[in-house]
């Protein structure tokens, strides 16, 4: 049975994305930040200000002791999440985090774990770009065998990130603070989409290089990777963070019936032996990008339009007692992959 009352949500990590998080509860109905919580005291405070009536604190077990806290949206560095996450989760909190859901295996397993001892709670991971109409559409299409048996996944994301943005975060790009760089970072969200509109990826074979930021970071900031999908097909992800362009994605599927690619977000070519199937998949994909305009757009561009929906999901299973659209069973799925290709990547040095 769904609660009348409000959501009571903290917001844990005050940094560039919390913004977003604060953005989005804010808009829900069923929903209302009462704390925000960073170690700084001065990102605290400001957090506070963008949330009118929360209040701010340097402490984040006092605030998953709190009992008007029902819910946790964690926003802080990658090595921090299976800690705060489990903590919060054992204080009886629900739980929401930023992707990558956590920096390493171990730590992988740890929160799946922990939410698994605690069913009557929702705990979620990041993966907005779940959320939007095109890439629901086009996994639709995908599984409904639209473009017949899939041959080929593959997948890329070019970008660019400064010396300087690994600098002002020391935990950029660092395998203990952030678990590696480019592939669990800015490309994650493609990768996952990529995984996830093809059904999933039983192994990963890659080679990882720092190349444009030698004596910056000590992870990679090029990776390639070889996938065996679960489907049968064969996939593959190319991703830099030293790239001329400062942000250009592809996605792209060639089946037996059929082929589409996917460039920045939109619609780049679409191809069916059967032109009356082309048609039908065109009207299809053109919807979903018609209403993807519609979408309240939060956030830096990449970010996509997904958060809100992903956020308004997670309030909504808080309420109701439901499950989220991608809990952390879910996430881990992609991120046990991107752990497989440092695996493998390392083995390759």
């Amino acid at each position: 049975m769904a609660s009348k009352r409000k959501v009571r949500v903290a917001v844990i990590g005050c940094g560039v994305i919390s913004d977003l998080h604060l953005r989005c509860f804010s808009r829900n109905a069923d929903a209302e930040v009462v704390a925000v919580c960073d170690l700084v005291e001065s990102r605290a405070v400001a957090a506070s200000e963008k949330a009118p009536g929360a209040r701010w604190s340097t402490d984040a077990a006092g605030v998953f002791a709190a009992a008007d806290v029902d819910a946790v949206s964690i926003c802080t560095d990658h090595a921090s999440h299976a800690a705060l996450a489990c903590a919060a989760l054992d204080a009886g909190k629900h739980v929401l985090c930023e992707k990558s859901l956590a920096r390493c295996a171990s730590d992988l397993s740890k929160m799946v774990s922990c939410a698994g001892r605690h069913p009557e709670l929702v705990a979620a991971g990041v993966f907005q770009h779940r959320f939007e109409p095109l890439p629901r559409v086009l996994k639709g299409l995908v599984a409904g065998g639209a473009f017949g048996d899939i041959l080929t996944a593959t997948g890329s994301l070019h970008c660019f990130r400064s010396a300087d943005y690994f600098r002002n975060d020391a935990w950029r790009g660092t395998k203990a603070g952030e678990g590696g760089s480019v592939l669990i970072n800015q490309a994650i969200h493609y990768f996952d989409l990529l995984l996830w509109i093809a059904g999933g990826a039983e192994a990963a074979k890659a080679f990882g290089a720092n190349i444009g930021h030698r004596g910056v970071i000590e992870t990679e900031d090029t990776i390639g990777i070889a996938l065996k999908m679960k489907s049968g097909a064969v996939g593959s992800f190319a991703a830099t963070s030293a790239s001329e362009r400062k942000w250009a994605s592809r996605l792209a599927f060639h089946g037996t019936k059929g082929s589409v690619v996917l460039e920045n977000d939109k619609l780049g070519f679409l191809s069916f032996s059967d032109a009356r199937a082309e048609k039908r998949v065109r009207a299809k994909i053109e919807k979903a990008l018609d209403a993807a305009a519609k979408v309240f757009p939060a956030g830096k561009a990449y970010y996509g339009n997904g958060h809100q929906a992903q956020i308004d999901d997670f309030v909504k299973a808080v309420k109701t007692g439901g499950k989220p659209f991608v809990s952390f069973a879910d996430a881990a799925e992609t991120d046990a992959m991107v752990f497989a290709a440092y695996a493998s990547a390392a083995r390759r040095r």
